[in-house]
Parts: C-alpha cells; structure tokens; sequence
C-alpha cells in the first residue's frame, strides 16, 4: 500500500461505511419516538465521556459509529421526532439528506459561476421554480431586475436586505462624517432578534433601532410606523429599512403589508420582509392572502429549513433589484478575475451574501421538488395546518385553559388560566417527561406555551397524546397545590 493511502479511506471502505451510516440513519428515524424528544443530560456529560486528547493514531470507523451511539445521542435534542413541538419546524427528509450528501461528495466551492457553473445556475433556476409554485412577484425571478439565492438564514437575509438599504439611502457614500449612525430602522415589538444584531454589524446601532407596537393580533400598526418616521426625520434622521414579518417567531403574528407598503414607498425606504417559517404555506394557493402587499418589497425570504423538509441551512432570498445588492456586497480582488465574469452574461453568487464561500446548497433543495412535487407538499402542508388548527380547537373547547394568539398557520399560543407559575411548572414537567418538546414565549406580560406543527413524520396521533399529556400534567399539577 502506498505509504500516503494508508491514511486515507479507501473507496471500497467508503463504501461499506457509507452504507453503515445510511443504515444508521434509517434505523434512527425508525427508533426516533423511543428517545425522549429533549435531551435528558446535564452540563458537562457530554465532555466528561470524551477522552481530553485526539488519538495519535487513525481509528476504525466502526469504532467512531458505537461512541455516536454511546455518546452522541443521549445529548441530541431530536428535532425530528414526530413529538417535536418546540421553537419552529426544522425538517428535513430522505431527499434532502441525500441531496446533502451528494453536494458533500462533489464538494464544490460556489463562489463563481465559473468555480462551477452546475452550483451557480441549477440555484438560479430553483428560485425561479418558487417565484412559480408560490405565485411570488415576477420581480423576484432571475429573468427579471431581481432574483433569488439560497443564504444560510434568514438572518442574513435580513443583513444583507439591510447594508442594501443603507447604502441606498446613502448613495454609498463612506460613512467619514459618522452618517450612519443618523440611520434609523423599524420593525415590530415582535421581530426576530436578529434584526437587532444587523443593525448593530451594520453600523447603525441598537439605539437607532424603532421597535414599532403591534395590535390585539401581534401585527405592527403601520400608523405608529408612519408617525415614527416622521418623527426621525423631524429629528435629523434618515430612514432607510424596514422590517415587516410574515409569522413573528413569538405568535405567528402577520405584518399587514397592503398598508406598511404604501408608508415604505412614499418614504423611499428598504422595505424586507421576513417570512422565514410561514412563507413555505404559500405553496398552497389557500394562504397566499398572507402574502398580499408583496409587491411593494424590495426584498422577502422565508426558510425552506424550517417547513420545507429541507435540512438546514437554507434560506431563500428574493432582491427586485439585484443590481442594488451587488452594488453593496460587491468587491473584485484581481484573483478573481476571470472571463466568464467580465462577460457580464452570468451570476457570481459572491456578490449577493456576506462570506466568499458557498456551498452546493441547490442540490438538497432541488431534490425535494422533484421527489415531492407540488402536490406531496401542499398535502403536507395543509396537514400540519389541519393538526395545528384541531389542537387550537380543543384549547378553546377546555374550561382551563385559553387561546393566547390568533393562530392562522401551525403555530398555537395557549396558556393554563392558572397564571405563569402554573404554566412554567407545567411546561417543565411536560419537557421532563421526555414525550413531546414544547416552549414559551410571552405575551402581554403573560407566559405562553407555545406548539408548533411541523415536523416532517408528525401525525395526529402525536398531536392527540401530546394534547392528553398536557391535560393529565396539568391535572396532576393542580392536585399537587
């Protein structure tokens, strides 16, 4: 044996693992309810089963798989249990995974069109494919001024939305004379926290951000949006971003954009929205009227990652004007250069996110269409709704407890009429159990339960026992007082 493939893995061993790992893979997602849904470790169990110092030589991988088995998972928190309720979906599928080990195996490097032209034009294509399967603006496709890319997150979508935004209102001017801390940019109460962090990499600064109050629906009032840019300006400030939500992270709450639109136009301001979970429903022609106003932004994303069956990371973001982003992001090292650039005839994805770097996430994505087609994912979708909306039914239905937000998708607020100690105790002794993960969040001063549908096996028997659970928990919690 060549003295340099001895510290390879050979293809035939390759393969045999590569078949193990599958195997692994398949057999977790057959066993997956019989973990409990969150890990049941402490801080530092995890570390303490490591040894302190890497192996000073290779070991078998067979080796590498049992201390997966033995390690690893009692500290993995099984997001893909069908008893996942917790946060937001983030489901992935058997073609997803294969897409993402396909890409791993080519192991491409995006950053050019040239570094790989395959990467570069199947993403364009499959964004296009969504501006189609979700009746999005026309402006949004590739064939148009804007188009689409797949980010990590919507959190940097919503970056990039907002370093566009700020030159534009600067006509990219330097910032010498500190003009962007004269910025000022607005979203709700009930925005992603990233929206804070943007500004605060942005330059911009936290004190410069306007969290605008919402109503009884959790939506911003776009006259309290209106009236805070006329103040600003009034002020001395510049407007230059807006962040409207479709499906807060908190409540589901819908930014009404037929009227934040209007306000952002007149005003010239970069208006993104952030439709990161809720913007998959749209697939399904019932739920488009979530998205109406559209039209009016400059840039949109939603997370194919979160509702999808697309394994994180990607997140899809739409530009109306591409040239606007580019004209922020863009900077041309002479090592770059190349041909296939200056031609001006196709799309470097560099340009159009924060890192160099892109990985062939295309792929993953491009594999769930065609194996689920339009129709397999409307079904899923409009089943999860079904499931979110029959929970939301019985919550009404009890005499304890009550609806803490309207829940027009799959996410539902609910609380115990108990008050929040009784609804923190319930929630840990409901995540203790191991059955079903929820989480919280708080409305109007009060703790709320939250439980989202979403996960890629969940069935209404697992929306039923997990209903069952919260009526038994309870019960047994007032008892016990």
């Amino acid at each position: 044996m060549d003295s340099d493939e001895r510290y390879h893995m050979t293809a035939d061993e390759f393969r045999r693992v590569g078949r193990s790992v599958i195997d692994w893979i398949a057999d977790y997602y057959e066993n997956i309810e019989g973990y409990p849904v969150m890990s049941q470790v402490k801080p530092g169990d995890i570390r303490a089963e490591l040894p302190p110092l890497p192996p000073q030589q290779g070991e078998s991988f067979d080796q590498v798989l049992e201390d997966v088995e033995r390690i690893i998972l009692p500290g993995v928190t099984h997001w893909q249990s069908p008893n996942f309720f917790a946060y937001f979906p983030a489901n992935t599928s058997g073609p997803s995974i294969l897409g993402e080990l396909l890409s791993a195996g080519l192991g491409v490097q995006g950053m050019l069109w040239q570094t790989s032209p395959a990467c570069t034009e199947l993403e364009t294509h499959v964004l296009d494919w969504l501006v189609e399967m979700m009746d999005l603006p026309e402006k949004y496709k590739s064939t148009s001024s804007g188009g689409g890319v797949i980010q990590d997150s919507a959190s940097s979508a919503s970056l990039c939305a907002l370093l566009a935004g700020r030159e534009r209102a600067t006509a990219y001017a330097s910032n010498e004379e500190g003009i962007h801390e004269r910025l000022t940019a607005y979203a709700s109460t009930q925005a992603h926290s990233s929206i804070e962090k943007a500004v605060k990499i942005a330059g911009i600064g936290s004190s410069n951000l306007r969290l605008i109050e919402t109503d009884e629906t959790y939506a911003m009032r776009p006259e309290a949006l209106a009236r805070q840019m006329f103040e600003d300006r009034q002020n001395g400030y510049t407007p230059c971003f807006v962040c409207a939500t479709l499906g807060t992270t908190s409540s589901n709450g819908i930014d009404p954009l037929e009227r934040i639109g209007p306000i952002c136009r007149a005003e010239g301001v970069w208006l993104h929205v952030d439709a990161a979970m809720a913007g998959t429903a749209a697939i399904c022609p019932e739920f488009r009227h979530l998205l109406r106003g559209l039209d009016y932004a400059d840039s949109y994303c939603f997370n194919p990652h979160k509702w999808m069956f697309t394994n994180f990371d990607c997140d899809c973001f739409y530009v109306a004007e591409r040239k606007a982003l580019i004209d922020t992001l863009s900077i041309l090292p002479e090592y770059l250069r190349n041909k296939s650039s200056e031609t001006g005839q196709v799309i470097d994805y560099r340009d159009w996110q924060i890192p160099l770097g892109r990985r062939f996430r295309a792929l993953k994505l491009w594999f769930v269409i065609r194996h689920y087609g339009i129709d397999g994912l409307q079904y899923h979708i409009r089943e999860h709704v079904r499931l979110a909306q029959e929970f939301a039914g019985w919550i009404e239905q009890h005499p304890d407890f009550e609806i803490a937000a309207p829940a027009p998708l799959n996410l539902v607020c609910f609380r115990h009429k108990n008050g929040d100690i009784f609804n923190r105790e319930l929630l840990d002794r409901l995540n203790q159990s191991g059955e079903l993960y929820l989480t919280h969040t708080t409305l109007d001063g009060e703790f709320t339960l939250r439980l989202s549908v979403g996960q890629t096996h969940t069935e209404h028997r697992h929306v039923e026992r997990a209903w069952t659970q919260i009526q038994q928990t309870a019960k047994v919690l007032e008892n016990s007082e």
